[in-house]
């Protein structure tokens, strides 16, 4: 930071809006309630400052006063504010500008989906008007098990839960390059899971391919799947690579504006085989 930078920094602090932010942030579930006094331990600061302060994010609805404990706990405010933050944070409204971008680079389908009722389903779609062929499938739409994405998805689902869905959605061939054999298909989860990305081709619609990246929530697990498709003949291994590359960089991207740091991220990778068996 530069010396201009630190002291606009300075000019516009506010040590008292500080002390306030202090306080909210020092609750938390081991400690959902403090009484001033406790507040005054963990913060550092006077009864009498802690007071009036207190006496002010009440008044908001930011904290809330038990008079029967002298406990002081988040206010509903704090609740409101947070379902509005939710609704703003929400999957597809997050992805979407990614996925944008993501279309305008690439020139493909791009698509955004998750897992639900034991199948995959489309929840955004980015298509490029200008293209050639135009995929059929649109936001809502639900898929089987050899679609990539599905299988992308179920390789970092414990095990059990694998074959539960497996039972209730047996394997069916779609092309001749579908796997039909439930120990084949589960053989690539491994590789899946350490690559970070599942290149499917020809599997699920004939002479199309495409490259899908698993989505982490801030808790480091998968929760959606971004993914491409393209026609299979269109595109060289260069191609391929630079597609799966972007793939995987947009699906990143996306974890990490729902809160998943880096270091998270890379824990996650290599936790997942462990989870997943």
């Amino acid at each position: 930071m530069t010396v201009t930078q630190d002291t606009k920094k300075k000019r516009f602090y506010n040590r008292s809006l500080e002390r306030a932010l202090g306080i909210l942030c020092v609750f938390d579930s081991f400690t959902p309630a403090l009484t001033l006094t406790q507040l005054s331990e963990s913060l550092n600061l006077s009864r009498s400052t802690l007071a009036r302060l207190c006496t002010t994010l009440v008044e908001f609805g930011f904290l809330r006063y038990d008079e029967m404990t002298s406990q002081y706990s988040p206010g509903l405010k704090l609740f409101e504010l947070g379902g509005l933050v939710y609704s703003t944070f929400s999957l597809r409204n997050v992805a979407s500008p990614c996925l944008s971008r993501l279309q305008v680079k690439l020139g493909k389908t791009v698509f955004l989906g998750i897992l639900q009722d034991d199948e995959i389903v489309y929840i955004d779609k980015k298509e490029n008007p200008r293209n050639p062929i135009i995929f059929a499938s649109n936001v809502g739409d639900r898929r089987p098990p050899y679609f990539g994405m599905f299988q992308l998805l179920l390789a970092f689902l414990p095990r059990i839960e694998v074959n539960r869905i497996l039972q209730r959605k047996p394997l069916t061939a779609a092309t001749k390059k579908s796997i039909t054999d439930e120990d084949l298909f589960k053989e690539r989860f491994a590789s899946i899971r350490k690559n970070g990305f599942f290149l499917e081709e020809g599997e699920a619609i004939d002479g199309i391919s495409g490259v899908s990246a698993p989505i982490l929530n801030f808790g480091g697990k998968v929760i959606a799947a971004v993914g491409v498709s393209f026609v299979s003949s269109s595109i060289d291994e260069n191609g391929k690579q630079t597609i799966i590359k972007e793939v995987v960089g947009a699906a990143g991207e996306i974890s990490e504006r729902l809160g998943l740091s880096l270091a998270q991220r890379e824990t996650a990778a290599k936790t997942a085989g462990l989870e997943a068996k």
